[in-house]
């Protein structure tokens, strides 16, 4: 008698290796920070760009892992730099230390606040979708209720009253059961085990219902 709506199967998305592999790509990041030091240490000299490399270890950990870890990656460069400069006796002027300092903290940075707020969007995006799904459920039940209720008065004004009843109380079965069902995929817990607990054994579903009760005051039913 109902038809509830099925969802259809998402287009599988495959997300990148440093996602799916997050301990990975932290310690590619690794390997990578400790090559750019080694080669900044052995080869070259101060003007030559080596340190914008560390720019590839801080933007994997800030799309790996966000923006903390993204500072956290920035920070890590910085240092590797002043070990550096320290090492091989550097003496750099300001404008050289912002050149080399500010690019690798505002990549982590912006970077990891980007990835952030993507993953943010792509858990509301799916919230949004499961709502939208429970809705269209709870619709589809709705008509279905209408219609047999509608079967099971028809039954009745032609005199059918053990097939109106009979309509009337596998409706009323069919929508516990779904509307159960809709609340323990919204994760609604404790209550949804109270909502679906079956009804008494030799008792139809309503006759478990509440029955209406006359007010003595007013003669009207409660």
């Amino acid at each position: 008698m109902f038809t509830v709506a099925r969802s259809r199967p998402a287009p599988i998305t495959r997300e990148p290796w440093f996602r799916r592999h997050p301990n990975l790509a932290l310690s590619v990041a690794g390997v990578l920070f400790v090559a750019v030091l080694s080669l900044r240490l052995l080869v070259g000299d101060p003007v030559d760009a080596y340190s914008m490399l560390y720019a590839l270890p801080v933007a994997l950990v800030a799309m790996t892992s966000g923006l903390r870890a993204g500072m956290v990656a920035g920070l890590v460069a910085v240092g590797l730099t002043v070990v550096w400069a320290i090492a091989n006796g550097v003496d750099l002027t300001v404008t050289g230390w912002a050149s080399r300092v500010l690019p690798l903290l505002l990549l982590g940075a912006l970077l990891g606040q980007a990835t952030d707020r993507a993953r943010r969007a792509e858990i509301e995006h799916r919230r949004l979708e499961a709502a939208a799904l429970l809705h269209r459920q709870a619709i589809e039940i709705n008509d279905s209720l209408v219609q047999g209720m509608a079967a099971a008065m028809w039954s009745f004004d032609a005199g059918q009253v053990e097939a109106g009843k009979k309509v009337l109380e596998q409706t009323l079965t069919q929508a516990h059961e779904l509307v159960s069902g809709l609340i323990r995929r919204a994760d609604m817990g404790a209550r949804a085990e109270l909502l679906d607990l079956p009804a008494p054994a030799g008792r139809p579903v309503s006759d478990a219902l509440p029955t209406a009760t006359a007010d003595p005051r007013s003669g009207r039913r409660a």
